[in-house]
C-alpha cells in the first residue's frame, strides 16, 4: 500500500483524486495549527542561541541528516561551535537523552547516532525538541548554535533559518497527505511565512540530480573507501570484482545500490529494508562468500551484530552558493548573540 501511495502522488490519478476530499480536510487542520502557534495560543519557546531547522515539507526521506552533517562541519570549520537536536525517530522512549559514543541506537534513533559519529558534535533528542535544545545549552553553555534535525513542522521551537530539502520528486502531485506527499501547502508557507517575527522558508536545497524547481543544487557521490566497524578504511577499488551482498534500510535504497554499480561493485544479491529499519529481528545473511556492504545509517545498526559489515560513507556536497547564502543569514544573527565567527 506504501508503494501504491508513492506512486499515485506523482500524479493526479484516480486514487488521488479520491482522496482529495481528505487532503484538503488535512490542510484545514494544518492551517488552524499555524494559526494557533502564531497568534500564541499554542506556546513556542525560544532558546538564546540561533536555531537552524532542516526539514521538509514532502513526507518521507529527501536527504535530510546529509545536509544537518554538511551544516554542523561547515560551522565547525567557521569556528562557530553548533549543536543538533533531532526527535530521533524510531527510538525507544521520549525522555530527553544526550546522544555519547556508548549510547545503544534503540535509545538514540539511528540517524541522531549518525550524527554524532559523523560531526562529534553534542546530538541531543527529546520527544520535544525545545526540551532538547535546553538541555544542550545547559550541559555545553558555549554553543553558539543549535541544528534542528527535521521538524519544520515542529512551531513548538522557534527558529533563526528554515531550509526546506527536496529531491527529485519536488512536490509531487502538490496535493497534501493522503492525496498528495505534502505535509504543508507549498508554495504557500514560503510566501506568508509562519515564524514569530520571521519570513518563513529562507533556503531551498535539492538534493537529488536534478531540481524540481528554483533552489540550491547539491551533489551526491560515495565515498573512495568503506569503513570497518574499529574506523579503517578499505578502499573501494579494493572491493571490485568481489560478490557483495548489498543492505539498505533508508528511504530510497535503489538509489544507494545504483551508486555502488556505477562505482564498477557487482551486487550479487541486494536487500532493501524499510527506512529506519532496526535489524533486531533481521536474519544474518546465509553464508554464501559474499562481502555485505551498506549505508553508514544502517552501519550504526548493524556494526554492534555483525562486525564484518562494510559501511560506504556518502559525501554530500551542497553548492558553494548555498552556504554563501546560508552564511549571509546567520551571520548577522550570531553577531547578536554575542558570539565570535571566524
Amino acid at each position: 500500500m506504501s508503494q501504491r501511495l508513492q506512486q499515485a502522488w506523482l500524479r493526479r490519478g484516480v486514487l488521488a483524486r479520491l482522496l482529495w476530499p481528505v487532503a484538503k480536510l488535512h490542510e484545514l487542520l494544518v492551517e488552524l495549527r499555524r494559526q494557533a502557534f502564531r497568534t500564541g495560543y499554542f506556546k513556542s519557546a525560544r532558546v538564546p542561541v540561533p536555531v537552524i531547522v532542516v526539514g521538509n515539507v514532502v513526507a518521507g526521506g529527501a536527504g535530510k541528516t546529509p545536509v544537518v552533517i554538511a551544516l554542523v562541519r561547515h560551522l565547525q570549520a567557521r569556528g562557530i561551535r553548533a549543536g543538533v537536536v533531532s526527535r530521533g525517530y524510531g527510538r525507544a522512549g521520549e525522555h530527553c537523552l544526550e546522544i555519547l559514543p556508548g549510547t545503544p541506537v534503540a535509545e538514540s534513533g539511528d540517524e541522531p547516532a549518525l550524527i554524532r559519529r559523523a560531526t562529534e558534535a553534542p546530538v541531543f533528542v527529546a520527544d520535544r525538541r525545545a526540551d532538547a535544545a535546553r538541555a544542550l545549552l545547559a550541559a555545553h553553555p558555549g554553543i553558539q548554535a543549535i541544528i534542528c534535525d527535521d521538524g519544520l513542522q515542529h512551531y513548538a521551537l522557534q527558529r533563526d533559518v528554515e531550509i526546506a530539502v527536496f529531491d527529485e520528486r519536488g512536490v509531487g502531485n502538490g496535493w497534501l497527505l493522503p492525496a498528495g506527499p505534502l505535509r504543508e501547502p507549498w508554495p504557500a508557507r514560503r510566501k506568508r511565512g509562519v515564524r514569530a517575527g520571521g519570513r518563513g522558508i529562507d533556503l531551498v536545497l535539492h538534493t537529488g540530480e536534478h531540481a524540481a524547481f528554483a533552489g540550491f543544487g547539491s551533489t551526491r557521490r560515495l565515498a573512495d573507501h568503506a569503513l570497518r566497524a574499529d574506523g579503517s578504511r578499505v578502499p573501494l577499488e579494493s572491493l571490485a570484482g568481489q560478490p557483495l551482498l548489498a543492505l539498505a534500510g533508508i528511504a530510497r535504497p535503489e538509489a544507494f545500490f545504483t551508486m555502488l554499480r556505477d562505482r564498477g561493485l557487482r551486487l550479487a544479491e541486494t536487500r532493501a529494508l524499510p527506512d529506519h529499519y532496526g535489524f533486531d529481528s533481521y536474519p544474518r545473511p546465509e553464508d554464501k562468500g559474499y562481502t555485505v556492504i551498506c549505508t553508514e545509517k544502517d552501519a550504526v545498526k548493524l556494526f554492534p551484530r555483525q562486525a564484518n559489515v562494510l559501511a560506504v560513507p556518502l559525501e554530500f556536497t551542497p553548492d558553494a552558493a548555498f552556504f554563501t547564502a546560508f552564511d549571509a543569514l546567520l551571520s548577522p544573527l550570531t553577531s547578536s548573540h554575542g558570539h565570535q565567527t571566524a
